[in-house]
């Protein structure tokens, strides 16, 4: 974050300041106070169960130096009516300090933005300074926070954005016009809180056609409803996938004995082999957008590919982890839906390994087709792995869908019980639900 005092933190969001008005915020924004750094800012929320205000004594022993929030602390404030108005506020008013020197590029879609995000951030940081969304922080407190980051070395901010409402991408997008915006793909994500497909592509359109003045679309040609955001804007596009007239195509797929893909990528001057170090055949895919944007923001192919050959994803994406026994593990339960989930199981299937077995809990946010998306993501697995094994009654349809390859567990804790017991060297599990379901505790206890 640059430097700011609170006075002049005062000024920007509308606020009073209660204490020493020229204390200065030297590091970034947080709103967990235990996650505070020596110079910062802890912006406080008042919720139905928690008063943030009661948290700025363990944010100021954690090293943080003032506080935002709706009353006074024990620590300096800059007292607001409203925190999460003046946190985005505070965060645009920075970003627009920076922004003669700062690329901005926003990026989102139904399924793979974070991971998409990991690929671009590893393809950008390769020859500049970057900031980029921690995790899936991609919200109205998420984006802002990320934006609190930067600095005056940085050169590229890479914002991954998500949304479960039309305008929530607007929103965004209001706080900060992206001068090149990636749109990965319209799924089903969240289905049952948009309503239907449509909802979903106007809504990821959002990021399209907040785009700064000139800036650049990067879009999947894959995917018809993405393609058709090329007439929401008048600035350049360039596309991604497999299509024949993609600009970034990706051809020569491959996949080595721990399903990790191999693949060309083409234009219309270069053309460049990419190998990655991550399971799965839709991560080529995803790498095909990194390097769009990545030329987009003026990285050459070659050297896109050579980053995208050491690049990383965040926790709980299809992490590939050894275990006592020799059995190995595949977590990817940080989040899930129909798509990301078939994607998962392909993934699997992929391995060389003894059995394959797919321990899978509920998919939410699904509407009035959960139940049948369930069945599907079921019979698409049963065709797929040994074992599928079937976490908690809201993910029951997937076994109807299984037939005889299901195991039906009650819990976490009894799932854990059973891979305990059943699991042999060889055996490949892969754990994948949505976040509610938890299953991220399932994969800790065996690993």
């Amino acid at each position: 974050m640059i430097p700011l005092s609170l006075g002049e933190i005062a000024a920007v969001v509308g606020g009073q300041v209660e204490g020493d008005s020229s204390v200065t915020v030297t590091a970034p924004a947080v709103i967990d106070g235990r996650q505070a750094v020596p110079g910062g800012l802890f912006v406080a929320f008042t919720g139905a169960h928690h008063d943030g205000h009661d948290h700025a004594g363990q944010a100021g022993r954690a090293g943080a130096v003032a506080v935002l929030g709706s009353r006074p602390t024990p620590l300096p404030t800059v007292v607001v009516k409203d925190p999460r108005s003046s946190l985005q506020a505070l965060a645009s008013h920075v970003v627009a300090r920076l922004r003669g020197g700062l690329t901005v590029i926003g990026l989102t879609g139904s399924q793979g933005k974070t991971g998409t995000k990991d690929l671009l951030t590893a393809v950008v940081s390769s020859v500049a300074p970057t900031t980029a969304t921690l995790g899936s922080l991609n919200n109205e407190l998420g984006v802002p926070l990320t934006m609190l980051r930067t600095d005056a070395a940085t050169r590229f901010l890479v914002l991954e954005m998500g949304a479960r409402h039309i305008g929530d991408i607007a929103e965004l997008t209001g706080l900060v016009a992206p001068d090149i915006a990636v749109v990965l793909n319209v799924g089903r994500a969240h289905i049952g809180e948009f309503g239907s497909r449509a909802a979903i592509a106007r809504t990821k359109g959002e990021l399209v056609q907040g785009l700064a003045p000139g800036g650049t679309a990067v879009l999947n040609g894959d995917d018809p409803r993405v393609a058709a955001m090329r007439s929401l804007t008048d600035g350049p596009v360039l596309t991604f996938g497999r299509a024949e007239h993609a600009d970034v195509r990706m051809l020569d797929l491959t996949l080595d004995r721990l399903g990790r893909p191999t693949c060309t990528l083409r234009t219309a001057d270069a053309s460049a082999r990419c190998t990655l170090p991550l399971v799965g055949a839709h991560q080529a895919l995803n790498a095909s957008a990194a390097a769009a944007a990545g030329l987009a923001a003026g990285v050459p192919l070659d050297l896109a590919t050579a980053a995208l050959a050491t690049a990383s994803l965040s926790k709980w994406r299809m992490e590939l982890r050894d275990l006592a026994g020799g059995a190995t593990l595949l977590n990817d339960s940080y989040n899930a839906g129909p798509d990301s989930t078939r994607a998962a199981l392909d993934a699997l299937a992929a391995i060389e390994c003894g059995r394959r077995i797919a321990v899978l809990g509920e998919m939410l946010e699904l509407g009035e087709d959960s139940a049948a998306e369930h069945r599907a993501v079921g019979a698409y697995a049963a065709a797929r792995v040994d074992v599928v094994v079937v976490v908690g009654e809201g993910a029951r349809p997937i076994a109807d869908g299984a037939g005889e390859a299901a195991v039906v567990l009650a819990d976490n804790d009894t799932a854990v019980d059973w891979l305990r017991g059943s699991i042999t060297a060889g055996d490949v599990v892969l754990v994948k639900a949505s976040r509610g379901a938890r299953l991220d505790e399932v994969a800790a206890a065996l690993a």
